[in-house]
């Protein structure tokens, strides 16, 4: 029987219609970690996936909304002792993000300092054009728990820093769709990837992902590490009970 399939990132509740997604993901029995964009989405989102244990809800605040949402950093911190996950959060350098880059990296500090006062958190983590700042960030937050860096975009140099650092990393479909993210992946520890779809944002040929759907990336994978598909979804899954049991 195949291992059942690892999202490690995946926007449920922004799909047009969250409970049928939820549904089937969780009568396959699929593991999916469903991230929030602000800490005021979680109770809801928990709510909706409660009948499905491998289903975990992730509190967020994503730092495209930092400019907007920091207000909510209270609220974060209300809700984080219920929450083993935290997500999405982190910081995006590009220009569009720009004229609140400040904000951003108060909402990250906030957080990780947040996630090292409560013991820790598995935190998956947006790094847009600022791979290298989010290190940084973690770096100065000793105890805030593990980091998966979510579709990793980074240099090479960056790459080695991040493990060297003992970061995970979570791959999709859009990441290996691209050379340079394939080299990236090749380079990734296999024993500390995991797959993700990043739905409904990531496409696969202008099709929106549905949640749990990496068939394909595990299909790269199986090359990048020279194994069959079963082997990978094995290591995948193998991986994902490793983190869970940190």
């Amino acid at each position: 029987m195949p291992a059942p399939s690892v999202d490690m990132h995946c926007h449920l509740d922004l799909y047009p219609d969250p409970g049928v997604e939820i549904e089937r993901v969780g009568n396959r029995g699929a593991y999916v970690l469903s991230v929030t964009t602000t800490p005021s989405a979680w109770l809801k989102t928990r709510a909706l996936a409660n009948r499905y244990p491998r289903i975990k809800t992730a509190l967020g605040l994503h730092p495209q909304l930092a400019g907007q949402r920091i207000g909510e950093l209270h609220l974060f911190d209300r809700l984080l002792p219920e929450a083993r996950y935290v997500g999405e959060v982190g910081l995006d350098g590009g220009a569009d993000c720009s004229e609140f880059w400040s904000q951003q990296v108060e909402v990250f500090h906030h957080i990780l300092q947040s996630c090292a006062d409560h013991g820790g958190r598995i935190l998956t983590i947006h790094s847009r054009n600022a791979a290298t700042e989010v290190m940084d960030a973690l770096e100065q937050h000793k105890g805030f728990g593990v980091a998966i860096l979510h579709w990793f975009s980074g240099t090479k140099q960056e790459l080695a820093r991040a493990v060297e650092m003992d970061c995970w990393f979570s791959v999709g479909c859009a990441m290996v769709s691209g050379a340079k993210g394939r080299e990236l992946v090749r380079l990734m520890p296999p024993e500390r990837v995991l797959t993700e779809t990043d739905g409904p944002f990531a496409k696969m040929r202008g099709r929106v992902l549905a949640p749990a759907e990496c068939g394909v990336v595990v299909q790269h994978l199986s090359q990048a590490w020279g194994v069959s598909a079963e082997g990978a979804s094995d290591q995948i899954l193998e991986n994902l009970r490793e983190l869970v049991l940190l």
